[in-house]
Parts: C-alpha cells; structure tokens; sequence
C-alpha cells in the first residue's frame, strides 16, 4: 500500500449494496495499488479498509478502525470530514511495509463507553474484593481537546468525571487514586477539576488520593488539593504557585519592514492585549489585576488547605512561583507523603479502612491496558504493553506553543 511491504488493499462493509461495493474497475485498480482519491474514500468512511502487507511471505491483516457516529453525523461534517479521511489515507500509504497492528481513523471525540480492567491486587483479592480505581491526569488541563492538526480527542474535564461518575456508581469502589502528570493549565479548567473532585468527595464520602508522578505543577498541583491526601514521588517536580497570561507583541517587528495596525475598537480597552500594537500601562494594569486576584485566590488556597503543614512564615517562598521537587514539596508541608502509586494505593486503603483490595483502571473500549502504569486516556489511543502500537492518523499533535489560546493559567510553562 504504497510501499514494498505492501501489495494490496480492499476495503469492505456489509451493508453496502453491490453496486456500491463494487465500484469503477479503474479506481479498484488504482486502490489495489495504494492510489486513492475522494471517492474512493467513501468506503472507508462507511466500512473497514483492510490492508495485507506482505512482509514475511504470510499474510498479517491489519485494520483501520473507523469511530464514528451515525450516518448523519457524516453528512452534517460534509467536506471538512473527506478531507480528514483522505489526509489519513495519504498518511497510511506512506508507511510502507511496516504497519502499526492498529491505525486509527477517530471522527467522533469523546469517551465512548468505559471499560474497567484489574491491573494489581492484595494477595488473596479477589473478583469479589474491594476496588480502588485510578484516574490518570495526564497533560494540559483544559476543557478544549487537545491540539492537533485533526484533533479528534475528547478533552481531560470530561473525561475526568466520566470516570469520577462510573467510580461514584459502583458501590464495591472504596477509594480513587488520581495519578497526576500535568504542569497545569487553564484557570478556569483547574477550578472545574477541583470542584468536581471535591463534590466527589462530598457525595460518596469515598476518599481520593492524589499521586504525583513526573509533573504536577501548578494547576496539577491546585487540583490535587482537592484530594484527602497528597502522595509525590520523590523526583516529582511540584510547586509553581501562581498563574500566567503568555502574550507576544509583534509591533516593533512590523512597525521596521513598514507594516502599522490599527484596530477600530467600540471603546479604549476592547483590544487589550493586542499582538499587534504596543501594550500601554492601563490595558497592563488591567490584565495584571486578574493575574494578581487568580494567584490570590491560588495562594489562599493552599493556605487553607495545608494550614496544618506549612510554615506560614515560609509562605511567600512557597507561593512565589518556584517549583520543588517532591522531597522538598515534602519537607515544606505541600505534600503528605513520599512514595508511587503502588505507595498511594496503601494510603487509599487506610484511608477507606480497608485491608485488602484490588486496583483497577477505566479506559476506552477495546484499549488494553497491560499495568497500573499504563495511561488509561479515554481521549487517546497508546501503544498497549505487549508492543501492539496503536496511531491515529488523524490526529496529528502540533507543539502546546503554537496552540496555548489567549487567556490565565496555572501552569508551569517549563514542563509543557
């Protein structure tokens, strides 16, 4: 399929009339040889195409798997969808011979339905035991998908209390581990993620135990807040309290090749922040008056909820915007205790008063999930653990950079 490992393509679908499946000779032809054009997508957008490379004489199928929704939906996303289908069909012929096991075509974001899969347990836990469930925080925090170039993800608040949801239904669960890797993110998002981890709490009255691994700074850090118990690796980098609006002004720049902007705006402020034109000292004072009451609220934050920890005559250190490693985060009060998730499910147990229990993990139907360090993304399809790799050809990450959208955020920028 336009490589030499492959040699054919054939794309089927039960429910396509004859007439319909068997198409022009020509452009089966053309398919046969990895050649595509638009219309012959329309059987990949309906069915499964199937693809037999042959690079060790047998022939090994591999499968794009198309996730959509009904019939309609295609119709309502028209050509923007074909272009999508017929990008990804580009992206798949040029993988010659070596072929993922899996090659996604996603047109449909979101979770999908949830599966539970038991990745550790107590000797002697069985079926039967006691759940404690984890929940991985992975990435910008942000009610937006996640950047692409065909972002076709699902974003991390819904997913985030899809699982809190499924948790909270089921009575055998008796605790949940929030396993966070994230250098924040948006204000707004870390707010609704908090509180929704916090009306967890208060409705279930089941605990929640936040678990650092490499990154949990800022908005990674406010949200763990709103756990009972704060567990960091020691190597975790942590910290960076405060909040930041990224700007970039352009005009010196073009003002030296002759280019001048001029924005017609109802009143002074509209255009605060303008890329375009100098930043004057009231449009600063405006925006810095944001900045100072989100970190206000930030910092008071973490004062109400470590006040039994931190030494408050050590507060203005700990709340200037530095990052700590989990050691230190320990050492200054930020943090409960030293460990890993397997050390933070012990913490969860106690706190449920429990002694024996079973770990499990929710994830996208059909993901495999190989260990308690497997990232269980409903937004995301990753390599499984015994090595079957799994690409979306669709969605194409663009560096956080070029997509960080205008606004204040927890985040440590470093760690993006």
């Amino acid at each position: 399929m336009g490589g030499e490992g492959c040699r054919a393509a054939e794309s089927v679908h039960e429910g396509l009339d004859e007439r319909t499946r068997s198409g022009d000779s020509r452009q089966q032809e053309r398919a046969a040889r990895g050649e595509y054009e638009v219309h012959t997508l329309r059987f990949v957008l309906l069915g499964t195409l199937r693809v037999h490379p042959s690079v060790t004489g047998e022939d090994h199928v591999r499968m794009i798997r198309l996730t959509a929704e009904p019939r309609s939906y295609h119709q309502r996303m028209g050509t923007k969808m074909i272009v999508k289908l017929a990008l990804a069909a580009v992206a798949v012929t040029t993988m010659g011979g070596c072929l993922p096991s899996k090659v996604t075509i996603d047109l449909a974001p979101g979770d999908g339905k949830l599966e539970e899969s038991r990745v550790a347990a107590d000797a002697g836990a069985g079926e039967g035991a006691p759940k404690v469930v984890i929940i991985d925080v992975e990435g910008l925090i942000s009610s937006s998908p996640p950047p692409g170039l065909f972002a076709s993800r699902g974003n991390m608040v819904d997913s985030l209390v899809a699982r809190l949801e499924k948790a909270e239904s089921d009575a055998s669960v008796r605790a949940v581990i929030l396993r966070i890797n994230s250098p924040g993110g948006t204000v707004a998002a870390s707010e609704t993620v908090l509180r929704e981890i916090e009306r967890f709490r208060e409705r279930t009255k089941k605990p929640v135990v936040a678990s650092m691994a490499e990154v949990a700074a800022s908005g990674g850090y406010y949200i763990a807040l709103g756990a009972d118990a704060i567990v960091a690796q020691p190597t975790s980098i942590t910290g960076s309290i405060g909040v930041v609006m990224p700007t970039f002004n352009f005009s010196k720049g073009m003002a030296k090749i002759g280019i001048e902007s001029r924005a017609i705006t109802s009143r002074p402020n509209k255009d605060l922040a303008n890329p375009f034109e100098p930043m004057d000292e009231e449009h600063y004072a405006i925006l810095k008056g944001i900045v100072d009451e989100y970190y206000g609220e930030f910092r008071g934050l973490v004062e109400e909820r470590r006040t039994k920890a931190i030494d408050a005559s050590k507060m203005d250190v700990i709340a200037d915007g530095r990052v700590f490693t989990g050691r230190a985060a320990h050492e200054l009060g930020l943090v409960d205790a030293l460990g890993d998730v397997r050390d933070a499910f012990e913490v969860a147990k106690k706190l449920a008063g429990v002694t024996s229990a079973q770990l499990v993990k929710y994830h996208a139907e059909g993901q495999h999930i190989g260990s308690l360090y497997a990232l269980a993304r409903a937004d995301e399809d990753v390599p499984s653990a015994g090595g079957n790799a799994a690409v979306n050809v669709i969605d194409l990450p663009l560096p956080r950079e070029l997509t960080l959208e205008p606004g204040f955020y927890y985040l440590w920028v470093a760690g993006e």
